[in-house]
């Protein structure tokens, strides 16, 4: 996203980039990390809205905080859970909200809508960097471009008229830097180009004696062991479908090994089946299922919060909290810049040449 131009054009001004929060669901609000952008168009989760238009129009509570809060609903649940739930400690006429996984329900529910709006402002954000960064390239670009051939021009002037080696190797890695970048087909050597593989390379890589298939012969003993397992393990044998299922995947294994003669990878399916099917897994409670999902969240708005931070310290990020209301401006400004470093090149040049 941020290209050479942009280096260059960074205002000498540092941003200071937040620390990431820690870990868990109880992580530090979102709005602490996020850009002056993004985090303020988060919005308060229970009005519902993300603004539109710049990050910065729009203020509110910030993701973060909405997901701390379903963070501490999570415990307040917890809490309650541990301190004896069950129809008996309920109060009477308590109903749906008494029971401990309601309260995680609403903290999930509030913590998906916050982190909803905060994933909204920060695609907002990102998408205009993204679009001022074309725009910077597209404006400056050929400014930039100028600069770096004037002065290869200089460097180039420079040690012809000295002869001196470091003025010489001063002028090769200045003109290397307005040397284009060469092509696939360049660097390959005709084999092949940015659509792929030319016709004359593919037809020579394919265009090969195909080796026949190498003949197996079954040990003895592998024989003895797949006929051992097809008695056992046929699918004919099932009771039900689940228990067909599980022996037609397992035979069809037994099958593989064999064409292929492997007899220690025989012996283990045999021991496989001996031991029985694996038990299933013990499927987890809905509090468990809620408190993963709080943790995922939490997890998410911290990879959220490292996103910003990377597109705040970008040169184009930098640029635009410098004048985020009028960016034009700003470019404006360093185009005239750039323009008197033109004309100041270009005199050296005509000096130098003259």
């Amino acid at each position: 996203m941020t290209t050479p131009e942009a280096e260059r054009s960074q205002p000498d001004s540092t941003t200071d980039v937040p620390d990431a929060p820690s870990g868990g669901v109880g992580a530090d609000a979102a709005t602490d990390a996020a850009p002056d952008g993004a985090a303020d168009s988060v919005g308060d989760a229970d009005a519902g809205g993300a603004g539109t238009g710049r990050p910065e129009d729009a203020g509110g509570t910030g993701a973060g905080q909405a997901v701390d809060a379903g963070a501490a609903g999570a415990a307040a649940a917890g809490a309650a859970a541990a301190g004896g739930s069950g129809e008996d400690a309920q109060p009477e006429g308590a109903g749906e909200d008494a029971r401990p996984e309601a309260r995680l329900e609403r903290a999930v529910r509030a913590a998906e809508q916050a982190l909803i709006e905060y994933e909204i402002a920060v695609e907002t954000f990102r998408v205009e960097v993204e679009n001022f960064s074309r725009l910077h390239h597209q404006k400056l670009g050929p400014m930039y471009a100028r600069l770096d051939e004037l002065e290869a021009q200089i460097a180039e002037a420079q040690a012809a008229r000295t002869g001196d080696p470091e003025d010489v190797r001063k002028a090769d890695e200045a003109r290397a830097r307005v040397m284009p970048i060469p092509g696939v087909e360049d660097l390959l050597g005709g084999w092949m180009d940015g659509d792929g593989l030319f016709p004359e390379a593919v037809a020579m890589l394919t265009d090969q004696p195909v080796r026949p298939p190498q003949r197996v012969r079954p040990s003895d003993e592998a024989r003895r062991l797949y006929r051992e397992l097809v008695r056992k393990a046929h699918p004919d044998l099932a009771q039900d479908d689940a228990e067909r299922r599980r022996r037609d995947e397992f035979i069809t294994r037994v099958n593989a090994a064999y064409a292929r003669g492997d007899e220690p990878l025989l012996r283990e399916l045999s021991a496989e089946w001996a031991a029985g099917p694996v038990p299933a897994e013990r499927e987890p409670s809905r509090s468990e299922e809620l408190y993963a999902r709080l943790e995922w969240l939490a997890e998410r708005k911290e990879l959220l919060t490292f996103m910003v931070a990377e597109l705040e310290a970008s040169a184009i990020g930098s640029m635009l909290k410098i004048a985020p209301d009028d960016p034009d401006r700003l470019l404006d400004e360093i185009a005239e810049q750039l323009l008197v470093q033109v004309g100041e090149r270009e005199a050296q040049l005509a000096e130098l040449i003259g």
